[in-house]
């Protein structure tokens, strides 16, 4: 593995761990010329399904904007980044099991919004007003009435 930071070949391993849920496992390495150190990620290479968006394009499933999209959300709420990490593995979890080739957008959207509401309910709130492009304040309103139940 080649070091992000003198693009040296020669790195090592320093430490593995586990991911509680057994997805993935953490590495950090050390580089053997510059010494500094830098963490990488191990998971399966897997195959999600394509994304339909509304207008009919199909494009490939992101994780980067899945993470962007959810961190945006969680924006300055106290979310531990593993707690973000958690929901994201759900998220894809449940696209592979759909066992489908094609997923539309609005299906993951819906995801999204089922793992926000369990992380922190204001930024579920955020998210689902952009989501679900509110017209209206009583669209807004409806959706904080929700949130209280």
């Amino acid at each position: 593995m080649k070091c992000p930071f003198c693009g040296n070949s020669e790195t090592q391993v320093v430490e593995t761990r586990i991911s509680e849920d057994g997805d993935f496992i953490r590495r950090r390495r050390q580089c053997g010329a510059c010494e500094k150190r830098f963490t990488t990620y191990e998971r399966p290479d897997v195959n999600f399904p394509s994304i339909v968006k509304k207008d009919g394009r199909r494009i490939e499933y992101e994780r980067g904007k899945l993470i962007a999209s959810m961190k945006l959300a969680l924006r300055k709420r106290p979310v531990s980044t593993e707690q973000i990490d958690s929901a994201i593995e759900r998220i894809e979890e449940k696209l592979l099991n759909l066992g489908l080739r094609e997923v539309p957008s609005n299906r993951i959207g819906e995801l999204v919004m089922r793992e926000l509401k369990k992380l922190d309910k204001i930024a579920y709130v955020r998210f689902a007003s952009v989501y679900r492009s509110f017209e209206d304040i009583d669209e807004f309103k409806t959706l904080v009435d929700e949130v209280r139940r």
